[in-house]
Formats: structure tokens, sequence, C-alpha cells
């Protein structure tokens, strides 16, 4: 009776595959006071500019301008940009990094991925430049940083910018670099289930200080002043409860990446080594931020399809993710446009990968228990 009675607690709590990290109440509370003294809820206010600076320290950046979430970084970022054809990118992405390129009307050539790392093969790059081939977009995945080196000296060679998607990566370091320093333009997301978030936000990062200041006017409207209108912008502005958030966060960020960093250390030390599961790679020079943790089944020598792994960790109340799944260049959006035969390993990873729970504070416990739930299915 006694187990029957514990076996139904476990199906009433719910594992989901991130959780979003909170500073405690009182601080936050203590945080927006003086919003209430100062009645500016957005435009741009003193929490929006504290964060920016704090962000512009945390993160080794040049610039950075602060956008209401990490999609309008990219949109918005490309727009600044003034570009025209085709932008080469990866479509093993979130739908924000396809559909910020077709939004600003290019057009995207895609570019086939890694087996290891899962980031864009900048080997395969080269051979999709055509002479309306006019940026790179590549994705930093999982935290894994992409082949920044050959991606600038590709885009040097050929005369292209490059713009990162950065989402995955904050704080993530590179040689001693954080990758907010890599390309024209960098850009992350400080979505609520990111390692870094300010509930909805983003933030592009540039070294181009014109480049800043048309940013700046496309996040309001275009306004370049109060009697000049001179683009047609968006409002992508961050609010000042989203920035006070941020400010809260960020004193915690180290100690939270520390967390996660435990939480990846307890499934290597437990799926490491098993027949048909393939980890997220240790990269060198990399100074990692533990943002997710992939796994690759390979159902021949593991005997179970990632589907079937997915399935059986739900029945324990256990939610994984088949992220990235399905691939950007099949969506149905695109009507057919794209030919995924073109991207042959980004297909097959997307088939296989599921993204485990993981965030800052998941028990170990509870770590041990997804594990074993895995293992457990080959006896």
């Amino acid at each position: 009776m006694q187990q029957r009675s514990r076996k139904a607690k476990n199906m009433e709590k719910k594992i989901l595959v991130t959780r979003s990290s909170l500073p405690p109440i009182e601080e936050y509370i203590d945080e927006i006071k003086d919003i209430w003294d100062s009645h500016w809820l957005t435009n741009m206010g003193e929490k929006h500019k504290a964060l920016q600076n704090g962000l512009k320290e945390y993160l080794g950046v040049e610039n950075i301008d602060l956008l209401t979430n990490g999609h309008m970084a990219l949109e918005l970022s490309l727009q600044a940009l003034n570009l025209q054809g085709e932008v080469i990118t990866t479509p093993f992405t979130f739908a924000s990094t396809t559909h910020a390129i077709v939004r600003n009307r290019l057009t995207p050539v895609f570019c086939d991925i890694r087996p290891d790392d899962f980031t864009m093969d900048a080997d395969k790059i080269e051979s999709l430049i055509t002479d309306r081939t006019c940026a790179i977009m590549p994705v930093h995945v999982y935290g894994n940083v992409c082949d920044v080196e050959k991606i600038q000296k590709i885009a040097d060679k050929y005369g292209l910018k490059v713009i990162y998607d950065a989402a995955h990566t904050f704080g993530v370091k590179y040689k001693g670099q954080g990758t907010g320093t890599f390309g024209d333009v960098s850009c992350f997301s400080f979505h609520a289930t990111k390692v870094f978030h300010t509930i909805e936000g983003g933030a592009a990062c540039f070294k181009d200080e014109e480049l800043g200041r048309t940013l700046y006017r496309l996040k309001n409207f275009g306004i370049k002043n109060e009697e000049v209108v001179d683009g047609v912008g968006a409002n992508a502005k961050m609010n000042e409860f989203q920035a006070a958030m941020g400010l809260c966060n960020l004193r915690h960020i180290d100690a939270e990446i520390q967390k996660r960093k435990a939480v990846v250390e307890r499934y290597r030390e437990r799926l490491n080594g098993v027949e048909g599961i393939q980890l997220n790679p240790v990269q060198e020079h990399v100074m990692s931020n533990y943002a997710y943790f992939p796994v690759i089944f390979h159902e021949k020598q593991f005997g179970f399809t990632r589907n079937e792994v997915h399935d059986r960790l739900a029945q324990e109340n256990i939610f994984s993710r088949k992220y990235f799944y399905p691939l950007t260049n099949t969506y149905d959006c695109f009507h057919g446009a794209y030919d995924v035969s073109e991207t042959p390993v980004a297909l097959e990873i997307s088939r296989r990968v599921l993204t485990l729970p993981l965030y800052a504070d998941l028990p170990l416990e509870e770590v041990d228990h997804i594990c074993d739930i895995i293992l457990g299915m080959r006896n």
C-alpha cells in the first residue's frame, strides 16, 4: 500500500525539460521598488541602462543593445545591416533563426551541420556561395561554439556579413573570448527558459557604432528624434520589469551555471560509454554554460528509437524534448520550397536527438531516476 502511494506521488510530480531560475522574491521586489517612485516603466529607463552596462561587462563586448526578445534582436539586426539576397544558415535551429531571414525578404540557403557538435559545417559553406550571397547566419547549438575562425575567414574572403544566433551561449567563452564578440552581430535570447533570462528579452552585440544607432532606432519604430522618423521600425524595447529581473539574475548567474554543471556531470557519469548513446561533446578551448543536455539515440545499437525513449520517459511524467525537430527547412509554412535531402546530417540528427531535463535546481537523484529509466530499457 505504501509502495503504491509513493508511486502515485511520483506520478503527480512532473519533471519538465527546463525550468526557469528565479531570484529570491524579496530581491526582485526590492529591485522594482524605485520603478514605483519614478513611474518610468519602459522606453530605456534606469533599469535598462543598468542591465545594459552590466551585460556589456559580463559578456566582454564592445557594444550591446537590449530588446524585448531574442527574435527581434535577430530580425532587426538583419534589417539594420540592409541586406539583400541569400543568407547561408542552418536548418538545425529554432524557428526564430529562419523566420528572421524570411521576414526580411531574404532567402535562406541551408548548410548541413557537423555530426559531432551539431553546428554549421564550415567546410560546406563555400560551395553554397553565389553572387547573391550577402551573409552567413550560423547558430551556436546547445552551447557548442561554431567554427568562428573558419567562418570569419570565409566571410572576409567573399565580403559577407556574419550574424550569429548566440541564443544558447550566454556566458560561453572560446579561447577566453565571449561568443558575443564574434561576427558583425551576435544575438542572444533572454527567454525564461534560457541560462540567463529577463522573463522575455534579448540582446544584440556589435562593434560598429553606426550599426548600433540604426538598430536603436529600428527597435523604437524607426524614430530618429521627436520630429524625424527615418526608418520603418518595430516596437522591440525591453521594459523596466524585464530589465529588473535581468539585474537580479545577473547577480546569481555564475552560481546557476555551476549548479547546471553538476547536473550535466551526473548525466555524463551515468550515460557515457553506453552503446548506442552519443553525448554532446566537450569542446576544446570552450568554457561551457551547460545550457542543454542533448542525447543522440542510435536505435540499432541502443535497441530503441528516440521516440520510444521520449514516450517511456513521458510515462513517468518526465518530459524531454525533440530539439530540434522538425528541421526548419521542412516547415509547412515554406510549402516544400527547400530540399531536405541537401542537409542529410541535420535530418539524421533531428530524428535521433532528445534533450533531457536540465535546470539549475534539478536534484541529482532525479537525474539518476531519468538515467535508470533510459538504461533500464535495455534490460
